[in-house]
């Protein structure tokens, strides 16, 4: 029962699939936390990802990967299944197409709930977040190349603010100290766009934070 409530909860308060058009606007960004930090120039490129939710009896997770520690761009870090849109291709066609190279898992098996917010990164993405609701334990794979690990992370755990943390770095480069987003689990370092992502869908569940707001 608890289950089919949460589901019915996101199907109301996501924004539809069919709503997604090329041109939606970003929601959420990298820069919320950095307002004065500068915006790479040019259009976003678009981007998806897939939030998949397990619903175990136990209680939802959310499945989520750790990054090839070979990969040029943001090795070893934790995100979800998703990347680039393919040209004419829809945010729920490439969150699915992605998670289906990265971690071999059946778009079958998904059930797509609808989107949430639009999240603009500090390297020049705009993603948008597609949330899969599966109903039983997955069979997955990691594409060895792209993902070195895959795990799941209880959905309570990370819908509880207490467990969302500021912090920042400085730039070894130099420049305006960066604050971002974290939500450490066991010994992963859940951080930046994943994190505002999970922020995002927070908010669609329960309501703007005044951090958010701000």
């Amino acid at each position: 029962m608890i289950l089919e409530s949460l589901k019915q909860t996101l199907i109301e308060r996501l924004i539809p699939g069919e709503a997604w058009t090329p041109s939606l606007k970003a929601a959420r960004s990298d820069f919320d936390l950095n307002p004065g930090a500068e915006r790479p120039k040019g259009p976003l490129k678009s981007a998806a990802v897939l939030v998949p939710i397990v619903a175990h009896a136990t209680g939802p997770t959310v499945l989520l990967t750790r990054r090839s520690d070979s990969l040029n761009s943001h090795s070893g870090q934790i995100a979800f299944p998703g990347g680039r849109l393919d040209p004419h291709e829809t945010a729920i066609a490439a969150a699915l197409r992605e998670a289906t190279e990265e971690i071999a898992l059946d778009p079958g098996a998904v059930e797509v709930l609808g989107l949430s917010d639009a999240y603009e990164t500090g390297t020049g993405f705009l993603i948008t977040p597609v949330i899969g609701w599966i109903s039983s334990a997955p069979s997955v794979k990691a594409q060895e190349a792209e993902v070195a690990d895959i795990f799941e992370t209880p959905l309570d755990f990370l819908m509880e603010t207490a467990n969302h943390r500021r912090e920042f770095y400085d730039p070894p480069e130099g420049g305006p100290r960066r604050h971002y987003w974290a939500m450490p689990w066991q010994e992963r370092y859940i951080w930046g766009a994943t994190a505002g992502v999970i922020r995002g869908l927070h908010a669609r569940l329960y309501g703007v934070q005044a951090e958010d707001a701000a």
